[in-house]
């Protein structure tokens, strides 16, 4: 529209009637004549302003959503986050708790045989000497390790020192194929040689080919000159299967360890040697057993009863009266 003088005077009017309505509704209160107006634009308006909303609504919806993403993305990693260090958090605690169980037994075992231990971590598997079983542990030559020391663990007998460092050590485990121990046999006192096998039971040898000697006996280290490299008394096995007598000089056993070597974490190298020989001391105690089941068995009176009552006619040995065939009858003797 042309800004002209028509279109002012227009404008002027309409401003002046939109003031005059104003008016009139404010005065007229709740009966204001303008009510029937308002409700005949309010119902034909209503659905328009409905229809609009409706279709204007998920377009807003859309448009905060996309505009909240950025935090919801945030908030979504910073949960994750806080997941995977709760998830750390446990994993360390298990390990923890599990390290004091070890540690807890390696005091108990040292206590046992009265050996001074140096407590050592294991830190790696399998050395640079080819293919023996070995791990590293996290204490050397600073800390008073000497080679061919004893280690043991919780357990039993892990092995001994073969390469000393500063800071780490290098320990030959007792299942390597050229280890050897020397044993004694749990009670019977019977001496022989336990030698590795890799992951299968450890062979030992008994000097006695006579040795009696039978499944689920036990072994400990007979212990070596000067205590080294062996202390005395540290649990080695559990016989699991008796060769058969072959007549040689020696009897031959297998021997389970009590030590898992796939598994190892806290060891004690054994820097001070027992006073005197513990013997049988350090194994556990061995476990009680079962009493076997018993049954009692009642008699039923009755059955007895009828059973007495039925025996001499049920008799099919001969009569009284019968006499033996081929002899005399004797006759009773009188006092």
């Amino acid at each position: 529209m042309r800004d002209t003088r028509e279109s002012r005077l227009l404008l002027v009017l309409l401003v002046a009637i939109a003031f005059a309505l104003i008016t009139v509704d404010i005065r007229g209160g709740e009966r204001s004549p303008l009510d029937g107006a308002r409700q005949v634009t309010a119902s034909v308006l209503g659905p328009v302003e409905s229809g609009v909303a409706t279709a204007v609504d998920p377009v807003g919806n859309a448009i905060a959503a996309v505009r909240d993403s950025g935090e919801r993305h945030d908030r979504i990693s910073v949960l994750e986050q806080e997941n995977a260090e709760l998830k750390q958090r446990l994993a360390a605690s298990d390990r923890d708790n599990a390290r004091v169980r070890q540690l807890d037994d390696l005091l108990r075992t040292a206590g046992a045989g009265q050996y001074g231990i140096k407590a050592a971590q294991v830190v790696g598997i399998g050395a640079a000497q080819g293919f023996s079983w070995t791990v590293t542990i996290d204490v050397g030559r600073d800390d008073g390790i000497r080679r061919d020391m004893t280690v043991i663990n919780g357990d039993g007998l892990v092995g001994r020192v073969t390469t000393v460092g500063p800071s780490t050590s290098t320990v030959l485990l007792a299942n390597d194929p050229d280890f050897t121990v020397g044993t004694r046999m749990e009670g019977t006192g019977e001496l022989g040689f336990a030698g590795g096998r890799g992951d299968s039971a450890l062979t030992v040898q008994l000097l006695n080919s006579k040795a009696r000697v039978k499944k689920g006996d036990r072994l400990v280290t007979f212990g070596s000159s000067n205590d080294r490299p062996f202390v005395p008394g540290v649990p080695v096995g559990e016989v699991i299967r008796v060769d058969p007598h072959s007549g040689g000089l020696t009897r031959t056993v297998r021997v389970r360890p009590y030590v898992g070597f796939t598994k190892l974490d806290i060891v004690g190298v054994v820097v001070k040697p027992p006073r005197t020989d513990p013997r049988d001391a350090v194994l556990p105690p061995k476990p009680k057993d079962r009493p076997a089941p018993t049954v009692t068995v009642t008699a039923d009176p009755s059955a007895a009863a009828e059973s007495s009552a039925t025996g001499p006619s049920a008799s099919t040995g001969p009569s009284a009266d019968a006499a033996p065939s081929g002899g005399d009858t004797p006759s009773p003797s009188r006092s």
